[in-house]
């Protein structure tokens, strides 16, 4: 009787003691009938595993589009985990050194070595590594078709129109190509590979070709439709396919005659409809680079029933001003704060950069 006594003391004593350690992991229960029962004593619920602590996604976003830059990115992991960082989403587009698709890699494309040293670096110091590829627009950069558009210039939205690029601020490829889907998702799937990735960003920000008269299999057809195809044919590969997370920008699903944000960070081209054809599980970088007094996209964005995550840039008080807004809406589904770089700061100085800084800091807890 004495050894059980003894034995029940030790075990009370540590279930005491283990409570103690872990005090905030839990949730108490106030009600008369809480408790559980340990030999005949009540212990209060409040003692029992409850919800986990919520984690918000403290991320940075970082153009990896050669291999210089993933070896830099992988250099500073370590300081960026440090200071607070829990996800880098890195966008690679054809920097890559795709083996299904040779043709398509850029000429400073990275290894599948590089990728997964940077991957492994990540995985020991916790962070979450997201890969980005570009879809349907910012195909070219000024005189420059992107690869895919140089390649299979069949897959340009506006065959033949724009010579250098002129008029325009990004080619867009046609999304009813019969042949695009299976390029595209070829590339993807060695993302996914290479990258071990749980979720990919699909960008698709600023696209304003969509639905051109130049395009026999798109003109005359409903621009929000033709987007919202884009997003679900992503989604069903992506997610009931490969069984991840799929991330994208949010702009183009912002109606700008109703906020009043511009036609670059919302859409002035007729696609905004297409946020009540899509699916809810979509994750939305909802990104705006300008200080304003309020972001009304993000409540949107919310009682629409998306999980969003906010993104800045490099005006500290136009990011301070955007993570301070963002921090007021306690919904699960406001995941925390994205910082994009867009060459503002070079990768190797990132831990230094102030709007980063203050976004890891307000969303630490």
């Amino acid at each position: 009787m004495r050894t059980q006594h003894f034995l029940f003391s030790i075990c009370l004593f540590s279930s005491v003691i283990w409570a103690l350690g872990n005090a905030g992991a839990f949730a108490a229960d106030d009600s008369p009938s809480s408790g559980v029962s340990l030999g005949g004593l009540r212990v209060a619920e409040s003692a029992q595993p409850g919800p986990a602590p919520r984690v918000f996604w403290r991320g940075v976003h970082v153009g990896i589009g050669s291999s210089k830059a993933v070896e830099q990115l992988t250099e500073v992991v370590g300081p960026l985990a440090r200071l607070g960082i829990n996800v880098i989403v890195g966008e690679i587009n054809y920097g890559y050194q795709y083996r299904s698709h040779p043709e398509l890699r850029t000429g400073n494309a990275s290894s599948a070595e590089q990728i997964k040293k940077l991957q492994l670096e990540c995985r020991m110091f916790n962070v979450r590594l997201i890969p980005q590829f570009q879809c349907l627009g910012h195909q070219s950069w000024k005189e420059r078709n992107a690869p895919l558009l140089t390649k299979y210039p069949q897959f340009d939205e506006t065959p033949g129109k724009y010579s250098k690029n002129e008029s325009i601020y990004c080619r867009s490829w046609c999304l009813l190509h019969p042949e695009v889907n299976k390029v595209v998702f070829d590339l993807m799937d060695e993302l996914i590979e290479a990258f071990d990735a749980d979720a990919l960003h699909v960008g698709m920000d600023e696209v304003f070709l969509i639905g051109e008269d130049t395009c026999p299999r798109c003109k005359g057809k409903d621009r929000a439709e033709l987007f919202a195809k884009a997003v679900n044919d992503y989604y069903e590969h992506l997610v009931r396919g490969r069984k991840i997370e799929m991330l994208m920008w949010g702009d183009r699903l912002i109606d700008a005659s109703k906020y009043n944000y511009g036609k670059w960070e919302a859409s002035a081209n007729d696609t905004a409809r297409a946020i009540d054809m899509i699916s809810k599980d979509i994750i939305i970088c909802d990104w705006h680079y300008e200080r304003r007094p309020a972001y009304e996209s993000v409540p949107m964005f919310l009682e629409k029933g998306f999980r969003v995550w906010p993104a800045s840039w490099r005006k500290p008080d136009a990011s301070r001003a955007f993570v301070d807004y963002s921090r007021r809406f306690k919904s699960p589904r406001m995941l925390g704060h994205l910082n994009t770089t867009w060459g503002a700061v070079p990768i190797r100085e990132l831990p230094g950069f102030e709007p980063l800084r203050y976004a890891i800091s307000a969303f630490a807890k």
